[in-house]
């Protein structure tokens, strides 16, 4: 059984913009990082390891590829 206290943080959602190569992370508490990917072998890296590490729930989204940051 687990129990989840107040204070601890967790990934609650990530945004993957394609355009930009960036990961948008955020948290339960509502804090937001952002990693940059320098090139497309890092992007495709995190891609892949985001894709099987967050599960169908709606965690893993997708930016409006005409939307850049």
């Amino acid at each position: 059984m687990t129990f989840e206290n107040d204070q601890d943080e967790y990934l609650t959602r990530c945004v993957v913009n394609t355009t930009a190569r960036t990961f948008t992370l955020i948290s339960n508490l509502g804090e937001e990082k952002i990693v940059h990917c320098d090139n497309m072998n890092e992007f495709m890296n995190v891609l892949n390891f985001v894709r099987a590490t967050l599960d169908d729930r709606g965690e893993l989204a997708y930016a409006d590829p005409l939307v850049v940051n």
